[in-house]
């Protein structure tokens, strides 16, 4: 929890700077996300859940780690040995199968273009 506080903290400083903030960072537990949401001003928190299923996430993986852990040589490997809580109400949800990463990326510019726009 400390290593999410941390990243929360310093993009509440440059949000604060009136910089766009983007944070890309493993958080498999709900408690976590919500204090860094509750860090932030109200509307400055995007969650955005990019859901890929385990055996997806596992063929993907370049490095082998997923097929470690299954094997159970890692642990505390998220989605394996350690929990994975899905986002219960996150602002976008982005299913990654069946899709080009290019598309997943343009749905995402396009939904901020929406957020910005409306305020």
């Amino acid at each position: 929890m400390e290593n999410i506080r941390r990243v929360a903290e310093v993009a509440k400083l440059m949000a604060d700077a009136g910089l766009i903030v983007l944070v890309s960072f493993i958080s498999p537990f709900r408690d976590e996300r919500r204090m860094a949401r509750e860090l932030m001003e109200e509307g400055e928190f995007i969650e955005i859940f990019v859901d890929t299923p385990l055996e997806e996430c596992a063929r993907r993986d370049p490095k082998g780690l997923y097929e470690k852990a299954l094997a159970g040589k890692i642990a505390n490997f998220t989605g394996v040995s350690s929990p994975y809580e899905t986002p219960e109400n996150p602002e976008l949800h982005i299913r990654t199968v069946g899709h080009e990463p290019t598309d997943l990326a343009l749905a995402v510019e396009e939904f901020l273009d929406r957020r910005m726009e409306g305020k």
